[in-house]
């Protein structure tokens, strides 16, 4: 489904959703079929409302810019699966976490056949979404 372009503009997209959140996007990566993001955001932000614009601007502007690259068939009418994984830090130091982050491999193969999710790092007790400690 993405390809390096769509993901470099995709990045873009949730760096400036992040922006009007008062967040800010550490890390961003992804595959054909997923994203990772570390983001550190304000405790008074709901990492559900951050998580839904990310998801919602993102899909509306990827899909106006790439039609003919998404099959909406495939997709079932979605570009993100409606579920996301979410972890606070603590567990795993940020610099373990930007590793994980930085070694995804962006695409070479044609696009997937299912929807993208968001997907963050499996597995380890630390955090895609880090809270302001400010």
């Amino acid at each position: 489904m993405f390809n390096d372009e769509m993901l470099t503009c995709c990045e873009e997209i949730m760096r400036n959703v992040c922006q009007d959140f008062e967040a800010d996007l550490k890390e961003f990566n992804g595959e054909c079929d997923h994203v990772h993001l570390l983001v550190h955001y304000p405790p008074k932000i709901a990492v559900s409302k951050l998580v839904n614009s990310l998801k919602g601007v993102s899909a509306r502007y990827l899909r106006r810019e790439y039609t003919g690259a998404m099959n909406r068939a495939i997709m079932h009418g979605r570009l993100w699966s409606p579920s996301y994984f979410s972890a606070s830090c603590g567990g795993a130091p940020r610099a373990i976490i930007r590793q994980y982050i930085e070694q995804q491999q962006h695409p070479l193969q044609p696009a997937s056949q299912s929807s993208p999710k968001m997907r963050f790092i499996p597995g380890l007790k630390a955090e895609a979404f880090t809270q302001d400690d400010r």
